[in-house]
């Protein structure tokens, strides 16, 4: 019902706004403000898209909640596509969520809303590894470098492989 309620608002206030913006100081000036606006937006989504980044590799690497650096993420994703969306009040509400308090206020708002039910990282519990078992695990670690030489066609099969006319 949100969704639909949007989808009708939305272009119906972008209509609005463009009427009286362009009323007030014409047709060129209020084009240039729409395509400066998506330059603009592109950039701080760039750079603030890389920050984002970075905080979810930050998290991955220190084995912490990436919750909040992934819906920062979504959330700067979601503004980019608001800022090249031609109109005032999409891009309002896309620099909106470029600012990082703004981000941080609207994940604390989902997050009273959205029941998580499952959380995990790493392998699961049946896949536990007890470290103190070095040595008697079942995993081998090795290196391994290919080698391809070409192979003799009058030499017997190797019994390695089962080839087309072996069963």
């Amino acid at each position: 019902m949100y969704l639909l309620l949007a989808f009708l608002l939305v272009p119906i206030i972008e209509i609005a706004l463009f009427i009286q913006v362009g009323g007030l100081i014409g047709l060129w000036p209020t084009l240039a403000i729409v395509v400066g606006t998506a330059f603009l937006g592109t950039w701080l989504v760039r750079t603030q898209g890389r920050m984002a980044l970075g905080e979810l590799q930050r998290s991955f690497a220190e084995l912490d909640d990436p919750t909040e650096p992934l819906a920062h993420g979504a959330m700067i994703l979601l503004s980019g596509v608001l800022l090249l969306t031609p109109g005032f009040f999409t891009d309002a509400v896309g620099f909106a969520l470029l600012i990082p308090g703004v981000r941080v206020a609207v994940f604390r708002y989902l997050q009273k809303r959205v029941v998580v039910t499952r959380f995990q990282m790493g392998p699961g519990p049946q896949h536990r590894h007890d470290f103190r078992d070095q040595g008697r695990g079942d995993v081998i670690d090795g290196e391994y470098e290919e080698v391809h030489r070409p192979r003799d066609p009058n030499a017997p099969p190797s019994g390695w492989v089962e080839g087309p006319d072996r069963h």
